[in-house]
């Protein structure tokens, strides 16, 4: 497994364990189309590659050190049947093979809570627990 495959099967774990695989895909839809707008743009602030999007500060909150899903992702083990759905979901996603199945979204987030960013926006897709966005960053 690469380094990206595994950043992105941790994200995936923390961020949509409990999703099933909609829920799993959709989210690993939005990290693919986070690097695909930035290649667009050529350079984004959110990062140019799956790692960097995945580990940049503050976007999922899996990552941050006092989250409590960051203790799990880092000691989730291998026979863990959920994080074996999302590893080979990641490596889909990283062979390119993954379809978008949240319409281009770029964004997400429960919809038990509103996020300022979200305010007056329309979701794109909605998956399980999760609402999509695709006209955040325009």
């Amino acid at each position: 497994m690469t380094i990206e495959e595994d950043i992105l099967a941790r994200t995936l774990y923390g961020e949509a364990r409990g999703e099933g695989l909609a829920g799993l895909e959709g989210v690993a839809s939005v990290i693919l189309n986070r690097v695909t707008l930035s290649k667009k743009r050529k350079g984004y602030w959110w990062g140019n590659t799956i790692k960097e999007v995945c580990l940049k500060p503050w976007q999922f909150s899996c990552w941050n050190e006092d989250d409590p899903n960051f203790r799990l992702i880092k000691a989730v083990k291998e026979d863990d049947k959920i994080f074996a759905l999302c590893k080979r979901i990641a490596r889909r996603a990283v062979s390119n093979v993954l379809n978008d199945t949240v319409n281009g979204a770029t964004h997400y987030h429960h919809r038990n809570l509103r996020p300022k960013w979200s305010e007056g926006k329309i979701p794109c897709a909605e998956i399980c627990s999760h609402l999509f966005y695709n006209d955040i960053e325009e």
